[in-house]
């Protein structure tokens, strides 16, 4: 079974957003790596808040332990769709703040934005290569 950890993925973006971050500062200048900086926070950021709300959505289609009642079903979805478009909104909006400040670059804010893809192309690809690397045939 394959077995992709989502702190693993956590992980590998913590590492990336560490790296574009100082790599950024370096090569170009410290208001990209700033930009950088907060667009990875603000993807992991997101990344970990989603995780959290579909682990909770999910649970709402477990059977009740003995002793406990049974949420309403359709609260658990309505609930989810509330926090997803909220979160959405609220990142609309800081990056809207961010950008009209004229303290970031887009191109270094789209950078950090992308560490989340980055670490799952990552994972994915080390777990496909452990997969393939133990096959016996």
């Amino acid at each position: 079974m394959l077995d992709i950890s989502l702190k693993q993925v956590q992980a590998f973006s913590f590492g990336f957003l560490v790296v574009l971050t100082g790599g950024a500062w370096l090569i170009m200048s410290w208001s990209f790596a700033q930009s950088v900086l907060v667009g990875g926070v603000i993807a992991i950021a997101s990344f970990y808040s989603g995780h959290r709300d579909i682990a909770s959505f999910l649970k709402t289609f477990e059977p009740p332990k003995e002793g406990e009642e049974k949420e309403k079903q359709g609260s658990g979805k309505s609930v989810y769709i509330i926090k997803f478009w909220f979160r959405l909104a609220l990142i609309a909006v800081f990056l809207l703040f961010f950008v009209r400040s004229g303290k970031a670059n887009v191109i270094g804010l789209f950078l950090g934005l992308s560490t989340v893809v980055f670490a799952i192309i990552l994972t994915t690809l080390s777990v496909a290569g452990h997969y393939f690397l133990r096959r016996k045939g």
